[in-house]
């Protein structure tokens, strides 16, 4: 009966890692923001405002979201060059994994590119219709996260998953 006891505690503790396991991918799914089409999003204008306010949404449904943006967007923020580091240590970007793609680089690509590698939803506007058929895996539904504003309030059309209601129009805010 010992010996059942010290074969059964090994067995009952990797089947509950794997649960663990198996909750926390459930909860922490990949996406990745495409900072120089939703930093447009709410007033017209670009502003890193709708990036952080996108960012946090996602956090609290369980994303765990990263920013890529185009290299001239510092010029369009600041008026001059930013490296991710120094859009990363914006508010509300800060603690966020924020890339500049290299100047004279298309980001679209490289953005694609990154969703595909890691099965990550691409939260963009952007139809990507010049680019999207060398990506047929981010052609599935909930591949690509469409949002933006109404009276104020942002909203995201995300998935189903976990807290979140059946398909249908879902939101992560007031619509």
């Amino acid at each position: 009966m010992a010996d059942g006891i010290l074969l059964l505690l090994p067995v009952a503790l990797a089947a509950i890692l794997l649960v663990l396991r198996a909750w926390l991918r459930r909860r922490h799914r990949p996406a990745v923001i495409d900072g120089s089409n939703v930093m447009y999003w709410k007033t017209g204008t670009p502003s890193l405002e709708p990036v952080a306010e996108v960012l946090a949404a996602l956090r609290a449904a369980g994303y765990e979201a990263g920013v890529i943006f185009d290299a001239n967007a510092g010029y369009l923020l600041g008026g001059r060059y930013m490296h991710g580091d120094a859009l990363q240590r914006q508010p509300g970007l800060r603690g966020a994994r924020v890339t500049v793609v290299p100047k004279g680089t298309p980001a679209d690509p490289y953005l694609l590119d990154f969703a595909q590698k890691s099965g990550a939803a691409i939260v963009s506007n952007d139809r990507f219709r010049d680019r999207i058929d060398g990506f047929p895996a981010l052609q599935t539904p909930g591949r690509r996260i469409r949002g933006g504003y109404r009276d104020g309030s942002l909203w995201l059309d995300l998935p189903p998953g976990p807290g979140r209601p059946p398909p249908g129009r879902r939101s992560a805010g007031p619509r």
